[in-house]
């Protein structure tokens, strides 16, 4: 029964890039090299420790990442291309409006802070 190929082409394709034989990789791991060979080959689905051995064995690692795209609104991607080229370029030169003008209002209440924070001639320092 052949299980998930995933870890099997992740396995295969660290101890290939790092030029090992199995036998070197099960010597470098302790791990037997029938096991290796069940892994690549799919027979067996690997525990995560057991893989992650594998792999910092060939000079890898397994590392969390967000998967590309998920969680985007892809929307207004959609929107903006399905303009042409001059309406993207209006459309870009309002949004730099916008943002120079937010950024005014921010500026504007940062020296009204700074002001209010400032001390009067008449009160202790």
């Amino acid at each position: 029964m052949r299980h998930n190929t995933q870890p099997a082409r992740l396995l295969r394709w660290a101890r290939r890039h790092a030029r090992l034989s199995q036998e070197d990789l099960a010597a470098r791991t302790s791990i037997a090299q029938s096991t290796i060979t069940r892994i690549e080959t799919g027979a067996v689905d690997p525990h995560f420790a057991v893989l992650r051995t594998l792999l910092r064995g060939c000079g890898y690692d397994l590392e969390l990442a967000p998967v590309l795209g998920y969680g985007v609104d892809r929307s207004e991607l959609q929107l903006n291309l399905a303009r042409t080229p001059a309406e993207r370029v209006v459309a870009a030169a309002a949004m730099g409006e916008s943002l120079r003008a937010w950024h005014g209002i921010a500026r504007k209440q940062k020296h009204e802070r700074v002001e209010q924070d400032r001390p009067t001639d008449g009160e202790d320092s």
